[in-house]
């Protein structure tokens, strides 16, 4: 493949991922009550940041893995593994986050976007995390 080439799978690439992360946020935007944006800019909720990192962090790693170990294949197989896998993540994500709400006590949604800091944020980013370490592994 020439320099060109490379550049275009690596821009389509980019494309996927940035759209895979833009659906993380927006499911996880829909589980959380208010905007998670006003939570985190205006208002600094470091919960809400905290998860909304690790998530990104986690997806991000889930389109990692999916072009690392199918790049070799053609452009379209390695970006529809990107694509599936993506969104298995942002579902598993949004899954898992709402599972851990059901068992524990309080409402987690709200609690992840409070100012003050709360222990559950930690909780619930793990959850992100592991989730999508999950998903890694099934593609590797």
């Amino acid at each position: 493949m020439d320099l060109l080439t490379h550049l275009v799978a690596a821009l389509v690439y980019a494309v996927v991922g940035v759209g895979v992360l833009g659906l993380g946020y927006v499911a996880l935007d829909a589980l959380t009550p208010g905007h998670l944006g006003t939570h985190i800019w205006t208002r600094r909720s470091v919960n809400a940041a905290i998860v909304l990192a690790s998530g990104m962090i986690g997806l991000g790693l889930v389109v990692f893995a999916a072009i690392w170990f199918n790049g070799s294949a053609s452009l379209g197989i390695a970006l529809g593994w990107s694509v599936a896998f993506g969104l298995l993540g942002v579902g598993l994500q949004a899954a898992a986050f709402r599972l851990l709400d059901l068992v524990t006590p309080g409402d987690l949604a709200h609690l992840v976007t409070e100012r003050e800091f709360h222990p559950a944020s930690i909780v619930a980013a793990a959850v992100q995390l592991a989730v999508s370490l999950v998903v890694v592994a099934a593609i590797a």
